[in-house]
């Protein structure tokens, strides 16, 4: 976080994380429910509420990640007088996988990691499809896919799987190793000249690099099948289970 602009985000993986953006209808964009698992340094949650002024909750496991970020990072206390700001204390999974969340986002943002940050503590294909389900028609999804035992194919292909490989994109990584996927719901993907055309707006309304963004954006596709080793590969990360404990990054 920028000290004198606590509201500006900073971060390139952070910024490629609001090119759901891109994907909503201009005339849509008031109103969007905002929905973040994962509160990190709260980056995204005050954006989202205090820049682009919309309906935005925040889901955090851990209650001391949600204390440094009212205490040092400048995130609103939540009350009854701004309706807009929920952070919610509690599991992401279970959050997602309730009935009463059906439907319930326009855009949804997942950044959730273990405190070693080796890979996504949420990352199986059940988990995609709950966050399928909680975005409304004509809603989006972000997911930051980093680490150092993630596999971003094994993770995308969940995706694909939740959503449709033909409604999943991708970005190029950013140099610190951040890859992130952008998924969509109940429309097909715009024109690249309709998606410059509201990147010229976003960068002109709220200074993100969303030129940039259209540039970096491709369709994902499945990659090869690889043969299989005839010896064990080196085990990589484990989906979760539903009892291991989660906290978020920044």
């Amino acid at each position: 976080m920028r000290i004198r602009k606590p509201q500006k985000l900073e971060l390139e993986y952070i910024q490629r994380m609001m090119a759901w953006l891109l994907l909503r209808e201009p005339e849509a964009l008031p109103g969007t429910r905002c929905l973040q698992l994962g509160l990190g340094a709260a980056a995204l949650t005050k954006f989202c509420h205090s820049e682009l002024r919309l309906p935005t909750t925040a889901v955090e496991l851990n209650p001391q990640v949600i204390q440094v970020c009212r205490s040092w990072f400048h995130l609103p206390e939540s009350n009854e007088r701004d309706e807009r700001l929920q952070v919610i204390q509690g599991d992401a999974d279970r959050y997602v996988r309730d009935d009463a969340h059906i439907a319930s986002a326009d855009a949804l943002s997942v950044d959730l990691y273990d405190h070693e940050a080796a890979c996504p503590a949420l990352d199986d294909e059940a988990f995609y499809q709950a966050c399928w389900r909680v975005l409304d028609d004509g809603g989006a999804m972000t997911v930051n896919l980093f680490g150092r035992e993630a596999s971003f194919e094994r993770s995308a292909r969940r995706i694909a799987a939740a959503f449709g490989q033909d409604r999943v994109a991708v970005f190029k990584p950013t140099s610190d190793g951040n890859t992130i996927v952008l998924a969509w719901k109940g429309f097909d993907m715009p024109t690249r000249e309709v998606l410059m055309q509201r990147a010229e707006t976003l960068e002109t309304r709220f200074a993100l690099p969303a030129r940039k963004w259209v540039k970096l954006l491709s369709a994902w596709k499945p990659a090869a099948a690889v043969p299989k080793p005839d010896k064990p590969a080196a085990p990589q990360c484990a989906a979760p289970k539903p009892s291991r404990k989660k906290a978020s990054a920044a």
